[in-house]
């Protein structure tokens, strides 16, 4: 009988970032250690689940499996339901529980939880898909400094995102997001550097460990849009080419996201630092990507460690009941 702890990698799932967990999963199943016993748990775009490659009802995967580790982006993964499963049936999983997870993917909750904690964002606003009318967005278009960007509110990756110039493409910016969600976020649009800054918990005799903040430099559109993230449309210098003061600012602002909404084991917040107005926080991402040539695999080699080191370790976390 073997003595390697097993280790389900869950990947795929119904949402609009499918195919990067498929790459987050399939780079976490190539990197573990040794001391690890890999099965590929594959969810379909139907929800159906896959162990090595066959259907079963999740209940019977958990059986065959001491943790889970959850390599899900976007809807259902991130969102809160897949950790409320798992909570349910006391299966042991890397990433946030169900209400961080939850709150920190409604990109508004987690902006307007946060400026308490004094972290400032971008002047925003929430609209529903059924508030929408002509006039609506009209008022918004005068509300909201121009240009604004508007993204689907619970959507990772950079889905849906839009940068508005001018009325028109305000209206085509709602209409793309609001066919990607129900709600959608307008925001205005900060000029600056942008900049993302991962977390590991109980690292390295931390509580909250920083990363180097890794600066990103869109070279194909005018922000970190889908495309710029997985077609090469940008160019990642990590670490990111920020002061000394504006590196420990982020980190520190990082560290604060994490902490503030319950985030447990890793994650990933992003900024806008503005030449003249500061850093201004964008989202928080509690399942970054780990593909080999992301934003956070990249700042795990920028710090001396590796994917397999980060792996292992929050893992043990998962295990320990951390």
């Amino acid at each position: 009988m073997s003595s390697k702890i097993r280790v389900g990698v869950l990947r795929g799932g119904p949402s609009h970032e499918h195919e990067i967990s498929i790459k987050t999963g399939g780079q976490v199943l190539k990197s573990l250690s040794e001391k690890y016993q890999p099965a590929d748990i594959f969810i379909d775009r139907f929800g159906a689940w896959h162990f090595n490659g066959i259907v079963e009802a999740p209940v019977k995967i958990f059986k065959k499996v001491d943790v889970l580790f959850n390599a899900l982006h976007g809807e259902y993964g991130e969102d809160g339901t897949i950790q409320n499963l798992l909570e349910t049936f006391g299966v042991p999983y890397t990433g946030s529980g169900r209400i961080a997870s939850a709150f920190a993917m409604h990109k508004v909750h987690a902006k307007n939880f946060l400026k308490s904690y004094g972290i400032k964002s971008p002047y925003h606003k929430l609209l529903k898909k059924d508030q929408l009318t002509k006039q609506v967005a009209f008022d918004l278009w005068h509300t909201v400094m121009n240009p604004s960007v508007v993204k689907p509110v619970s959507l990772g990756s950079s889905v849906g995102v839009s940068v508005a110039r001018s009325f028109a493409e305000f209206e085509t910016a709602l209409e793309k997001a609001f066919s990607q969600a129900e709600s959608a976020l307008i925001e205005e649009y900060i000029s600056g550097r942008e900049a993302t800054c991962g977390i590991i918990d109980n690292f390295r005799d931390q509580n909250e460990y920083a990363l180097l903040p890794v600066e990103i430099a869109p070279t194909t559109s005018s922000f970190f849009d889908y495309d710029a993230k997985y077609a090469k449309g940008a160019e990642l210098f990590h670490p990111g080419r920020f002061s000394a003061m504006e590196k420990t600012a982020i980190q520190d602002l990082a560290r604060t996201v994490h902490r503030s909404l319950c985030l447990r084991h890793y994650s990933r917040s992003d900024f806008i630092v503005s030449p003249k107005r500061g850093i201004y926080f964008l989202e928080v991402n509690s399942l970054p990507g780990l593909y080999a040539d992301s934003p956070y695999a990249e700042s795990l080699l920028a710090v001396g460690s590796s994917l397999p080191e980060f792996l292992d370790h929050v893992l043990m976390l998962a295990l320990g009941g951390k």
